[in-house]
């Protein structure tokens, strides 16, 4: 993942100016934070929960995680006592019930846990964007999530306290989203825990393990796929 430089004055070309309208002498308490993720790949899949409301696999995993050259998301977090309200814009259409979703509301709340308490009030507005089409089985969910945690962690300047700890918080918003926290492969630990804190994702071998290795994508339909993961492990 990683962490891009953007300018107050740039973003008012996100959502038609409706994502971030502050201002200029309320913009000095906003904190934010712009972010890229990327895609990853399974090899050896999980399929099968033992917890569903955390998110805990019955089995670990192992993925190669793809070049965000070619596909990754992009994200921006801006986060004001000002703001009258909450708001979320996905490949620049509304998608407000989307961050009122239970899980992306995990993910805000495990975050936040972990910030200044000074935050606590503050509301949020997120713009995110793929490269590539979402919801069609290109690991959309895993990009996206990764990107969402890991661009509100730096914008509310929160820390792990051991490597990856935070991809703990992303799998709960998406599971294979952990695993988009590292780049090369990447292995997503099922652990053993009640509360999910040791299923986390580390880093198996970076991109330089396997260098010749290529991906090839061939997108039949860029249509929301019928049946989401989530849905396909329960049958």
């Amino acid at each position: 993942i990683q962490q891009e430089v953007s300018m107050w004055s740039e973003w008012s070309q996100y959502a038609n100016g409706a994502f971030c309208s502050l201002p200029a002498d309320q913009q000095h308490d906003a904190v934010y934070a712009e972010c890229t993720a990327p895609v990853n790949i399974a090899v050896i899949k999980y399929w099968g929960k033992r917890d569903e409301d955390l998110i805990l696999p019955v089995n670990s995993s192992l993925s190669g995680t793809l070049d965000q050259a070619d596909l990754c998301t992009r994200t921006l977090v801006v986060l004001s006592p000002h703001f009258e309200s909450d708001g979320m814009w996905l490949n620049d259409k509304e998608a407000h019930d989307e961050l009122a979703g239970s899980r992306l509301r995990a993910c805000i709340a495990a975050v936040r846990g972990r910030a200044d308490a000074r935050f606590s009030a503050y509301r949020i507005r997120v713009w995110t964007r793929n490269n590539f089409p979402t919801a069609a089985g290109l690991a959309s969910s895993a990009s996206g999530l990764a990107c969402f945690v890991y661009t509100l962690a730096k914008a509310l300047n929160v820390k792990e306290e051991f490597e990856g700890e935070l991809s703990s918080v992303a799998r709960q918003g998406s599971g294979s989203a952990c695993r988009s926290w590292f780049g090369g492969f990447v292995k997503w630990e099922m652990g053993v825990k009640a509360d999910g804190s040791d299923s986390v994702a580390v880093q198996v071998d970076p991109e330089t393990h396997w260098p010749e290795m290529r991906a090839i994508l061939l997108v039949a339909s860029d249509k929301k796929k019928g049946t989401p993961s989530t849905s396909g492990m329960k049958t």
